[in-house]
């Protein structure tokens, strides 16, 4: 993980409706909190900042489906925030 992103703290899976998702991660560091869909980091919200890994943030159906989750919101949301410069598409990988 990128020194961006700190060091570990907390690792989770994210939940589904039948408990825990497997290869979906919730991390939480000194920096701020992360989401890892397998071994890709997909978004982390760092300082008050939202960042997306510019090639993953939407990979395939599944990846999408837990990154809403994760920021709460719909892909065209996401992609409007993108567009605004409110998230930052970077290299987290």
């Amino acid at each position: 993980m990128k020194k961006i992103l700190g060091n570990f703290k907390e690792v989770r899976n994210i939940q589904g409706k039948n408990g825990p998702v497997k290869n979906q991660f919730i991390i939480q560091t000194d920096m701020g909190t992360v989401f890892q869909s397998y071994a890709s980091i997909i978004a982390a919200k760092i300082d008050g900042k939202v960042l997306l890994d510019e090639d993953r943030w939407n990979y395939s159906m599944t990846t999408s489906k837990y990154r809403n989750i994760f920021l709460r919101e719909t892909k065209e949301k996401t992609e409007q925030k993108i567009k605004s410069g409110e998230y930052i598409l970077t290299k987290l990988n």
